[in-house]
């Protein structure tokens, strides 16, 4: 048996299946209201009334692994004037590691709006210490698509094989961590707006409407410094 952390565990429907597994759990949550109904539900685990973006507030090496179902995004929203989406995410993800024991794993299921939302949340897993991707069930579909962080402590692993990926490219469904720096689509396969890839996008449709459009260079989508 192991104790696992749950994130945004909202009523407790998760911790029922952690239970059942014959794991123990202890469950975090923003909303009061969710937690009075996992009360209502006498789930097994404990619960705790906290707003993860302040930290995982437990003990470090605690936990034997971590799941949330689509709760870390909401991290990347400011609801306050106070509110910093880099410093709360990386708050969240530097103590979430400070508490998970070493060789441990957690995947946080996420719904991002768009691919700079993924971007930010994968860099901050990645300064915090974590190592692993981001693995997409049916990456085809736009409906099924299901977004998993699966991040290792201390010695990183495979990753796991998302559904709906037979006969597709290994890169649509899996996403490993690295320094460099790529361009990003959003969820609906289309190019971030004003970005490199989008510009060269919309000057090739003028291209095709036989309209005139200045040659592409190494400048084309380049942002201009300040003193422009």
């Amino acid at each position: 048996p192991c104790l696992l952390l749950d994130v945004g565990c909202g009523s407790g429907l998760s911790g029922d299946y952690i239970s059942d597994e014959g794991h123990y759990w202890i469950g975090m949550d923003i909303s009061s209201a969710m937690l009075d109904v996992a009360v209502e539900r006498e789930v097994e685990g404990d619960l705790l009334l906290a707003d993860v973006g302040h930290g995982i507030p437990f003990r470090p090496g605690m936990f034997d692994g971590c799941i949330s179902i689509s709760a870390v995004q909401w991290l990347c929203n400011a609801d306050k004037k106070s509110h910093s989406p880099p410093k709360r995410l990386y708050c969240f993800f530097s103590t979430l590691y400070t508490a998970l024991a070493r060789g441990s794993r957690a995947v946080l299921q996420l719904y991002p709006e768009n691919s700079e939302q993924l971007e930010l949340i994968t860099a901050q897993a990645m300064r915090a210490g974590f190592t692993g991707g981001m693995v997409v069930d049916y990456p085809n579909s736009a409906k099924a698509k299901k977004f998993f962080l699966c991040l290792f402590v201390g010695t990183s692993g495979p990753l796991p094989k998302g559904l709906g990926t037979e006969g597709a490219d290994e890169e649509l469904h899996q996403a490993k961590f690295t320094n460099e720096r790529t361009r990003f689509r959003n969820t609906k396969g289309k190019s971030v707006k004003k970005s490199r890839d989008w510009i060269l996008e919309k000057k090739e449709r003028r291209r095709r409407q036989g309209k005139e459009v200045r040659a592409d260079t190494k400048y084309t989508g380049r942002k201009r410094r300040p003193r422009f």
